[in-house]
């Protein structure tokens, strides 16, 4: 399990096992907020606990932060799946550096074409700086 906080940890996540990768967005909101997303679905894969505030963007998703520091906590879809789970992916920026370094990155091209443009060989320690 790999768990993050906020700044002042007042707004918490857990992810079960440890994530197949992370993924960086080149979106205009991600690219901005400068977060690495680990995704799963809410209250399976990740719990979120804590107080948030959210930035909507359009009719499909939901920016989480904290109320107090103002760190960016997970992301989650305004809508269920046709299973009815929900999309949610954490900050992986908020956890133990040591615990998600080795997490191999994928890239989504957020702005221009959405789709998924895989990995590079990169690892989420070379994404630190």
């Amino acid at each position: 399990m790999i768990e993050g906080a906020c700044h002042c940890g007042a707004v918490r996540w857990r992810f079960r096992g440890v994530p197949e990768s992370a993924t960086g967005c080149n979106c205009t909101v991600c690219r901005r907020y400068g977060v690495l997303w680990a995704y799963d679905h809410e209250g399976e894969g990740i719990a979120v606990s804590g107080d948030t505030q959210a930035y909507i963007r359009g009719r499909t998703t939901e920016f989480h932060f904290c109320k107090v520091c103002g760190c960016i906590a997970f992301w989650r879809a305004r809508e269920t799946l046709d299973d009815g789970r929900r999309r949610i992916a954490v900050n992986l920026r908020l956890a133990d550096p040591d615990a998600v370094a080795a997490i191999p990155m994928e890239h989504f091209d957020g702005l221009d074409t959405f789709e998924d443009l895989g990995p590079d060989g990169r690892c989420v320690k070379d994404m630190w700086f």
